[in-house]
């Protein structure tokens, strides 16, 4: 994917974008009856898959839900497929062991009593990290679309890695605007809090996050909304951002410590509470 068909996708998915559900080819039973409720739960039409290039080929289909035979669930938007994956955060892991150092790791500085809030949760791939060294993780994600990807996935999956499986355990995933949730919560609610906004500048080729972006919501933060971060933490506040964003030069807010790494351009910058 380059600049030029995310922009399209997004495009698409900002109008009124007409959304079904519907099964895998050869479907069983099972995965009908479940694409069934989940069209009742979700108050999306559900229709067989043999009626899906016909409703296609007529304009009435925008994007589309699938549960396949496994009973996995995942968005269709042209060749773009949308479903939840540990992903970047098992290699993370597998990383992390064998050099006993992650940019994300020594920026939240973690504890096993930690209770993380992760403001822009995605796909989860920091957030199954992060939760393996703390007692909780609270998300928020905002777009409806990867809400219920997520959240389906972190009920259904099951990973060969033991360490994966007790990390998606500790987590609880919202479908809720961030600004809106910081604005409800009491002073020093969380020990961590983590911030990922979007990236301005993204690197679509190669990148897991790709079948994301039309779906995800592309807003900022500034510093007032930093300063609601601080006020419910307890420890630290972490922005993610990329090297080459603006992001951080539009905040005023002073930051203790600033990551970076030079391998792909992340930056962590931190606000260090406890200091």
């Amino acid at each position: 994917m380059n600049r030029n068909d995310a922009e399209r996708i997004k495009k698409v998915f900002q109008s009124d974008s007409k959304v079904l559900i519907t099964t895998s080819y050869n479907f069983t039973p099972k995965a009908v009856e479940l694409a069934k409720h989940l069209s009742e739960e979700y108050g999306i039409p559900y229709y067989n898959r043999r009626h899906l290039n016909e409703k296609i080929r007529e304009g009435s289909v925008d994007f589309y839900y699938v549960i396949d035979n496994n009973l996995d669930l995942s968005i269709r938007l042209g060749d773009t497929r949308l479903f939840f994956h540990p992903g970047i955060s098992k290699i993370r892991m597998e990383n992390f062991k064998r050099e006993g150092r992650d940019f994300l790791f020594d920026a939240i500085r973690p504890s096993s009593g930690d209770i993380v809030y992760d403001g822009t949760f995605g796909l989860g791939m920091d957030a199954i990290f992060m939760a393996h060294f703390v007692e909780k993780v609270i998300g928020t994600e905002v777009s409806t679309h990867i809400y219920r990807i997520v959240s389906y996935g972190l009920k259904s999956y099951k990973s060969k890695e033991n360490w994966i499986n007790s990390a998606i355990a500790k987590i609880e995933l919202y479908n809720e605007d961030m600004k809106e949730f910081i604005s409800h919560q009491q002073e020093r609610s969380f020990d961590i809090v983590y911030c990922d906004p979007m990236f301005e500048n993204p690197i679509y080729e190669s990148s897991s996050l790709n079948p994301l972006r039309p779906f995800a919501k592309y807003d900022t933060i500034n510093d007032d909304v930093v300063r609601e971060l601080m006020r419910i933490a307890k420890k630290r506040v972490v922005i993610k951002s990329l090297e080459r964003d603006n992001l951080l030069d539009t905040l005023s807010i002073k930051f203790d410590r600033v990551l970076l790494s030079r391998k792909n351009g992340l930056v962590f910058a931190c606000i260090d509470l406890d200091k």
